[in-house]
């Protein structure tokens, strides 16, 4: 049978069967995916299939790419980002299309009887289907991407918050490994925080973060040069005895003051803003 006769064989079987097929379908999707529920399979299963039909009567079957499969392609894209937002898996999310195939195939069985015909059919549809599948997995890989990456920036911005500490001074508490991403988001972070409370001294603590190679000591003084900048010293605390021999063996200047904790970098911080802290003697 010629690609033109097959084309028009399958837009005939997708419009007469319609209703058998999706019955069929939602069956097969509901016995392998269970995290979606029956209303759900109806709406999306007869929204897709009607428009895939649609398309395959108008345009090539096996070009999922051009315009007349533009409905298509945005149903299964909608789906596919809802499904990685909702934390579906690669494998849950491939099988709402291709659990298409059984359907298809059966309806193929039931409704000719010709073998070339029917091998013509089948061939035909399974290209189609893997395309569509295919388009669904890519999707929801680019979908499920953006999230993690966006979800790695709010992680970043949260795990580098700048506290004020007193008038004039505040501190910046770093924890992780920084690279240059991270730095770019501790300095921004920083130099705001500096500008909006007209801080005179801005400590790092350093105490969380597990190694310092010549790279994080990089990125440190390129955070420590970026205060200095904007008007704000810079103290630097947490800086732990496997750490400073770490940096004294690089050979890494830092050209800062260091204090070995965030109490001595604070009372220094202080004592440099001409404040002092007492201890009370007033009896309890």
């Amino acid at each position: 049978m010629s690609s033109a006769a097959t084309q028009k064989a399958i837009a005939r079987l997708l419009a007469d069967e319609e209703a058998t097929i999706l019955h069929d379908w939602i069956q097969s999707l509901l016995a392998a995916e269970s995290r979606i529920s029956l209303q759900e399979a109806q709406f999306q299963g007869r929204e897709v299939l009607h428009a895939l039909g649609k398309a395959v009567a108008e345009g090539n079957v096996t070009d999922i790419q051009s315009a007349l499969f533009v409905d298509v392609r945005d149903l299964l894209a909608g789906y596919s980002r809802s499904r990685a937002l909702q934390g579906f898996s690669p494998s849950e999310t491939a099988t709402f299309i291709f659990s298409l195939k059984h359907a298809l195939f059966e309806r193929i069985r039931m409704t000719t009887s010709d073998a070339q015909q029917i091998a013509d059919r089948v061939w035909a549809l399974s290209l189609l289907v893997d395309q569509l599948g295919l388009f669904t997995i890519e999707t929801f890989q680019k979908a499920r991407d953006e999230l993690i990456e966006r979800q790695r920036q709010e992680i970043e911005e949260l795990s580098t918050p700048v506290v004020k500490l007193w008038d004039g001074i505040v501190a910046l508490p770093l924890i992780g490994t920084l690279d240059s991403g991270r730095t770019q988001v501790v300095m921004q972070n920083l130099l705001e925080t500096i500008v909006q409370t007209g801080a005179e001294i801005a400590i790092l603590d350093i105490t969380g973060v597990p190694t310092v190679d010549t790279l994080v000591a990089q990125h440190l003084l390129k955070t420590v040069s970026a205060a200095r900048l904007m008007g704000a010293d810079c103290i630097i605390s947490g800086i732990r005895p496997q750490i400073a021999q770490t940096i004294v063996q690089l050979g890494v200047e830092l050209n800062v003051i260091s204090k070995a904790t965030l109490a001595d970098a604070l009372a220094l911080a202080l004592k440099r803003t001409g404040r002092a802290v007492e201890a009370s003697t007033n009896p309890r």
